[in-house]
């Protein structure tokens, strides 16, 4: 938690002055009282004593009166709240590949099952388009706010050729300017276009063409195996990070992985070095799964940072509003239990 005016903490002094000066005066009463009764005589004259409950209000009040100054210094906290929009783009490989049954009940349809649970926990203001690549990369959906018309892309994949992750990266890259030059386009004539009419709402507050080109936007990449096809993940970092594209990628299966054509086997474990690498050149980050568990848990912590963003927030008015109730409170009880405010 910081500040707007640190200085004002100081008024915190008095009120840590004022708790002090109560404890100090609550041994002087003490003192007194023994001095000048006997304990069966104070026994007799006050045989119930309230004990915690007289300090009880006293504490409230005091405990208030830091909050109140707290809340004056302008306390702000770093939250993470959604975007208003954010675009993300899920490429899965769907090489020959695939098929090994490393992963239960294969590769193919493990990754599948957790990219259609991570669609589907999205925060609402993403949207969210779909990328296959084998021997070459195409987008299956465009970027769109129709979750399950996602889901049923995901789930249509099918097995097959080889392996073209740069091809990916440059496919979601080229469907990231597309949906910001169709953003562009709608805001500069006040008109929904291309996926957005789908949901006419979120047009609605753009207010100039900075705010569009801005939506920030995100490549979630799975693979299982090296890059065999197409242009290579180095070539393709640069088209990412002129779409402002940061790209996470995930090397998946176990490094035994095989698939077999029935008359020999073919070892098909995940390039780590080179996934990792293209998440380092573009901001993003790396992760493995060897288990449909483990992807699970990849996707999640994706999806906990995705859609997601740091701002920092003026927390006063929780404040205020929590000294007030702790004021009434300690009046509430002095008047029931003492008949007097505090």
């Amino acid at each position: 938690m910081t500040f707007t005016s640190p200085l004002i903490l100081l008024a915190l002094v008095p009120v840590a002055a004022l708790a002090v000066a109560y404890v100090l005066l609550q041994r002087r009463r003490t003192r007194y009282a023994v001095r000048f009764a006997t304990l069966p005589m104070l026994d007799r004259v006050a045989p119930t004593r309230p004990r915690w409950r007289r300090h009880l209000a006293t504490g409230l009040v005091l405990l208030a009166l830091a909050v109140f100054a707290t809340a004056a210094a302008g306390p702000q906290m770093d939250l993470r709240v959604p975007y208003e929009r954010a675009t993300v783009i899920i490429a899965i490989d769907v090489s020959g590949s695939m098929e090994a049954q490393d992963v239960a009940p294969d590769r193919i349809t493990a990754a599948k099952l957790a990219a259609v649970q991570f669609v589907r926990e999205l925060p609402e203001t993403v949207q969210v388009g779909a990328v296959a690549f084998a021997s070459d990369a195409s987008v299956v959906t465009p970027v769109t706010a129709d979750r399950e018309l996602v889901v049923r892309s995901i789930e249509a994949l099918q097995a097959r050729g080889g392996t073209a992750i740069g091809e990916a990266v440059f496919a979601s890259a080229e469907e990231v300017v597309r949906q910001a030059s169709a953003e562009e386009a709608a805001s500069d004539d006040g008109s929904p276009s291309g996926t957005d009419a789908q949901n006419p709402a979120e047009t609605e507050g753009t207010e100039d063409t900075e705010d569009a080109v801005s939506i920030p936007a995100r490549l979630v990449l799975l693979s299982d195996g090296f890059n065999t096809a197409g242009r290579s993940p180095a070539e393709s970092a640069q088209a990412a990070l002129e779409a402002e594209m940061p790209v996470s990628t995930i090397a998946y299966g176990t490094p035994g992985g095989v698939i077999s054509n029935g008359v020999s086997t073919q070892s098909v474990p995940a390039d780590d070095e080179s996934l990792r690498t293209l998440a380092e050149d573009t901001g993003g980050h790396f992760y493995r799964a060897e288990s449909g568990a483990e992807l699970d848990q990849v996707y999640e912590d994706i999806g906990s940072s995705i859609g997601w963003r740091t701002e920092t927030t003026l927390v006063t008015t929780p404040l205020v509003l929590l000294g007030l109730a702790l004021a009434i409170v300690a009046t509430a009880l002095s008047l029931r239990w003492f008949s007097r405010l505090v």
